[in-house]
């Protein structure tokens, strides 16, 4: 198979840590290009700073994530709770896709407790549909990209919707070889850590992503840790069905 470029697109950071981050670390053996970025910028994450100085030191903690993972950092767009489905935001989150031209999309989850988190997803989405329209300018101006992608949405934060819904992926990922690192890449945001034990009441911020992972193992009723994902339709992203993602990490994947 020839090298794949992976796009993961979330929300905030830390989104890509917890739900993503163990099977781009195992694309990242299997030789794929990876990129990274969180559509917001994570500056609603604080108690005692403010909205700047708080985005800049997220962005410092994401950047850092990213560095480890092994991927390319991408900015981000907006603010927390800015995360709006509107005209501006999908053509510069498209110029993204068009200069990273991915193979494979890595969304959120379309059902979530949060609304930046769904709108997030369904930005990507359309930001992918749009990306060959040579009609459609994006901002900046970037030039159609005619080029197949295949699109996957990770499980939602609690594995449920909001009304408390089990979410089902189609398949599991293996992640427990790579789930230290996956761990290690979350403890880089640790001013998220202090925001959620102050707002959430969360006492382990680290030991929730690993129950989270466990949880979706129990799921799969074979791994101790994984993460789970459902493939969007190919109409209007790629000529015909594939499923690259099973395809690369076979050897990880169930059923």
């Amino acid at each position: 198979m020839p090298k794949m470029t992976v796009f993961a697109f979330s929300c905030h950071p830390d989104d890509i840590e917890f739900m993503m981050a163990g099977t781009l670390l195992l694309l990242r053996e299997v030789g794929c290009d990876l990129h990274y970025m969180n559509l917001a910028d994570g500056s609603c994450g604080s108690t005692t700073q403010d909205g700047r100085e708080t985005a800049r030191i997220r962005r410092e903690e994401a950047m850092e994530s990213a560095r480890l993972l092994g991927a390319a950092f991408h900015p981000s767009l907006t603010r927390d709770i800015e995360v709006f489905y509107q005209d501006e935001l999908i053509r510069r989150a498209t110029a993204v896709v068009r200069d990273i031209a991915p193979d494979i999309l890595l969304l959120q989850s379309p059902e979530d407790y949060m609304e930046d988190h769904m709108i997030t997803a369904r930005i990507g989405v359309t930001a992918a549909f749009c990306r060959g329209m040579p009609n459609y300018a994006s901002i900046p101006a970037r030039s159609p990209v005619l080029k197949d992608v295949v699109l996957y949405h990770a499980m939602p934060a609690g594995l449920v919707d909001g009304l408390r819904r089990p979410v089902q992926p189609d398949f599991y990922v293996d992640v427990e070889s790579v789930i230290d690192r996956k761990e290690q890449m979350l403890a880089c945001h640790r001013s998220q850590k202090r925001w959620l034990d102050e707002s959430q009441g969360f006492d382990s911020y680290l030991q929730q992503m690993r129950d989270l992972s466990a949880g979706v193992g129990r799921m799969s009723a074979r791994f101790r840790y994984a993460e789970g994902w459902r493939r969007h339709l190919h109409l209007g992203f790629s000529a015909r069905e594939t499923d690259p993602l099973k395809d690369l990490l076979s050897r990880f994947v169930a059923p």
